[in-house]
């Protein structure tokens, strides 16, 4: 297993890291992902150790806590230095008026939380799941840096920030020495692009590794979806517009057709090609692949075992090219002012 380092800090972490959202089933959104108790979770867990992946990711929110609980009770077998653990905090969690935020009081709450469900006095890497634009942001950055020298979190990191407020996060904390962003977890795949028109050549600047979530696209690149077939009947594909982004169909099925064309070059799976895409593409660090089952796990890690060659990932770019926003297809017009990334890493 190939392993990165995580933006500018030392820490190294592999391409390939396991979200554990689908622990638990806690609630209706949740069961449309899985409903993995801590038997299986246990079983998942080690066939990822087995094959190099040491990092796991997961959030107080999902499941209200019970995925927190059940990664802590899968991995209690296992060296604690041995593994990176990642969790997030900022959404609802409980009752009362301070139950949600990046305040100090909420943030204080969920570390605390977020350590007793895991079973372990520190996190390897703690995000703000989502931006909180009431809490005054020195607030929120001095709390971190604060569970930093306290040694319960050893590397702080984002979610789901746009440019501004990552950028303005990292200047206030270049400015007081605090603990800074090392890591920005984003929304990234071949059908939701959006990520390199600002933020990634943001990462490039200031050194933030990319930690991608639903690199698959909201489930829609797993294989499942071909030209003239229903959905089939078992599939969080029906809860797609809860939360989930919106993609054209004709602009589905030409990014698919593209992934089926490379899949049959390679002799490999369509999801280990949309995940070997994103591994050839600048800033990202890991991937966060999930699973319901053994089989569906073994099949995502073997993503990282080859590399698409620059000619497939050429076409792959081609077919899945998004209509910019503004101002960036303007700025694509004076290349010369406004370079763009490598396209293959």
């Amino acid at each position: 297993m190939e392993f990165r380092q995580l933006g500018k800090s030392g820490l190294k972490v592999p391409v390939l890291c396991f979200g554990t959202a689908t622990f638990g089933g806690g609630d209706e959104f949740f069961r449309a992902w899985g409903e993995t108790d801590v038997a299986e979770a246990t079983r998942l867990i080690d066939l990822c150790v087995e094959a190099g992946v040491n990092f796991f990711d997961t959030a107080d929110v999902y499941s209200q806590g019970l995925s927190e609980e059940i990664l802590g009770q899968a991995i209690k077998h296992l060296p604690r230095e041995s593994l990176l653990l990642s969790t997030k905090a900022t959404f609802l969690f409980g009752d009362g008026p301070n139950s949600e935020g990046s305040s100090r009081v909420h943030l204080t709450r969920q570390i605390e939380g977020s350590l007793k469900r895991l079973k372990t006095e520190y996190i390897d890497v703690y995000h703000m799941h989502g931006f909180d634009a009431l809490t005054p942001i020195e607030e929120t950055l001095n709390t971190l840096d604060q569970f930093v020298r306290e040694g319960k979190v050893r590397y702080i990191a984002a979610s789901n920030f746009s440019g501004w407020h990552m950028q303005k996060s990292i200047d206030i904390s270049e400015r007081y020495g605090w603990a800074r962003y090392v890591a920005h977890q984003v929304y990234y795949s071949l059908i939701g692009r959006d990520y390199e028109w600002e933020l990634m050549p943001q990462a490039y600047a200031e050194g933030l590794g990319a930690l991608i979530w639903s690199p698959l696209g909201w489930g829609r690149l797993t294989g499942k979806i071909r030209r003239g077939q229903p959905l089939p009947q078992v599939t969080r594909l029906h809860k797609a517009a809860e939360g989930g982004p919106v993609v054209a169909d004709e602009y589905l099925y030409k990014v698919v057709d593209a992934l089926e064309a490379v899949a049959s070059e390679t002799g490999k799976s369509v999801p280990q090609v949309a995940l070997n895409w994103l591994l050839r593409k600048p800033t990202v660090a890991s991937v966060i692949i999930g699973a319901r089952d053994e089989k569906q796990l073994r099949d995502n890690l073997a993503a990282a075992s080859f590399a698409l060659t620059a000619a497939q990932v050429t076409k792959l770019d081609e077919a899945s090219a998004p209509q910019l926003a503004y101002p960036y297809w303007h700025q694509r017009q004076f290349q010369s002012l406004n370079p763009l990334l490598p396209s293959y890493r």
